[in-house]
């Protein structure tokens, strides 16, 4: 009979000393995950929803947008969202320790990360207080929006997002933003 053996939680201090060998490493509840670079369909999508957010973010005034590499260190966690917008700060901190809670977070699924997109993830930024989580999934060509104040809500249409602080909405053709990367 096989046994499945308890292992110590991960920490952060461990994290930090992992190689930089091209996987992205993640901590969430002392768990230690491990991905391959993502795929070019994967980093292109993310890539056109940042040219999408950035002029509205700019003109509304709503935050910073952050990319890959850029990190949420939260609760003796680090994961690396695919996109996400954090309040702007007047001097920009060091650290990732002293950023604000980012306002939205965008994770685009791939086959080796939806379990945790979809499950731990979503459950970490609840607990941390992100406003909107989008979950941006290629297969079923849809974008689920995980929002504190609203219903979920799943559209492979029109995407509409006015985030506090806003004066108008702004309308994400999903099906076309689809469409233009994955044909």
């Amino acid at each position: 009979m096989l046994m499945a053996y308890a292992t110590e939680p991960w920490t952060l201090d461990q994290l930090h000393r992992l190689p930089e060998d091209g996987n992205r490493y993640e901590l969430l509840d002392g768990e230690l995950f491990v991905t391959p670079p993502p795929s070019p369909s994967h980093e292109l999508l993310a890539s056109r929803l940042r040219s999408l957010l950035e002029p509205y973010v700019r003109t509304h005034q709503l935050g910073d947008l952050f990319g890959p590499r850029s990190v949420v260190r939260m609760l003796g966690a680090e994961v690396e969202p695919d996109l996400m917008l954090r309040p702007s700060l007047a001097i920009t901190s060091e650290s990732w320790d002293e950023m604000p809670v980012p306002t939205l977070v965008v994770e685009v699924l791939s086959r080796t990360t939806s379990r945790r997109d979809l499950v731990q993830k979503r459950a970490y930024y609840r607990r941390i207080g992100v406003h909107e989580y989008w979950i941006v999934d290629g297969a079923t060509r849809t974008i689920c929006v995980v929002s504190n104040r609203a219903d979920e809500l799943v559209t492979g249409t029109l995407l509409r997002w006015r985030p506090v602080g806003a004066t108008d909405e702004l309308v994400i053709d999903v099906e076309s933003l689809f469409r233009n990367v994955l044909g």
